[in-house]
């Protein structure tokens, strides 16, 4: 056998931060591993699954955009506590078994003290967006509005809380925004390389409630012009980089079995913010 390696999937995936925090752990640990970037296109993933399964120096993978959903039926087992998708593979001896660690990142990314009465906003209807429902589930959030391109997208996600789950398109994310508890960026809007976020969303932050934060799960580049934005406000702020080590955390122990020391973690912040 080789030397045991995980690594991160996606299309594209060349921005992802995942090499540096999972090599930067097990540097800290002195455990032998690596982990890798690989490009997985979209309708490749069956063939990549298949060159992975059998091979014993590999311990799983991290799923990223635009997998997390389509890997789901491909795989032989989910836990993934209701989240219809999957940003961690891990092998089982010869079985393929799917989690969600993004709801563990988006908790460490959330204050704890969300006001109930008021609902969340959330961008974007995909598998980021399900993890933070789950994770605001917890801390018994159950009302949303969702700011999507195409309503249609976000309705299942919408109608298991009936009057309390709204979906808005862009051109109305002032009413999308006024009096909510908090924003969730939970698209890749802003991030380098893709659409920057619309001025609707950006322009309406002020209509947020008061005490309100604003939580931007894209970390490429770690501040983006959302929470720019939103400290200008003085609105709370939590970056993607919050999520990203948060939900890497549990994939580590999963991969390598072991869990990093949550005191390396300014250090990390620093080097991947370098």
């Amino acid at each position: 056998m080789g030397v045991p390696y995980a690594e991160v999937i996606g299309d594209p995936v060349s921005h992802s931060k995942s090499p540096a925090i999972h090599k930067f752990w097990l540097e800290r640990m002195g455990l032998a591993g690596d982990y890798r970037a690989t490009h997985v296109p979209r309708g490749g993933l069956g063939t990549y699954l298949d060159s992975r399964r059998g091979d014993p120096d590999w311990r799983g993978c991290n799923v990223t955009i635009p997998h997390k959903e389509t890997i789901v039926p491909l795989l032989d087992e989910c836990r993934t506590c209701g989240i219809e998708a999957v940003n961690c593979v891990v092998p089982e001896g010869s079985r393929l078994i799917g989690y969600n660690t993004d709801a563990a990142g988006v908790g460490a990314a959330l204050p704890d003290n969300i006001d109930t009465h008021h609902p969340v906003c959330i961008v974007g209807a995909g598998g980021a967006a399900r993890a933070a429902i789950d994770q605001l589930d917890i801390m018994a959030v159950y009302q949303f509005n969702f700011i999507v391109r195409d309503p249609a997208n976000a309705d299942a996600l919408a109608a298991p809380h009936g009057q309390y789950g709204k979906v808005f398109t862009f051109d109305d994310a002032a009413e999308a925004l006024r009096g909510s508890a908090g924003l969730i960026n939970a698209s890749p809007l802003g991030m380098d390389g893709f659409d920057p976020m619309p001025a609707s969303v950006l322009d309406s932050l002020e209509r947020l409630a008061r005490g309100a934060f604003v939580f931007d799960m894209v970390y490429a580049p770690p501040e983006t012009e959302l929470l720019q934005r939103a400290a200008t406000l003085r609105l709370r702020t939590a970056d993607g980089l919050t999520m990203l080590i948060g939900q890497a955390e549990h994939a580590f122990s999963l991969f390598f079995g072991a869990a990093p020391d949550p005191a390396w973690t300014p250090e990390l912040r620093e080097r991947l913010t370098r």
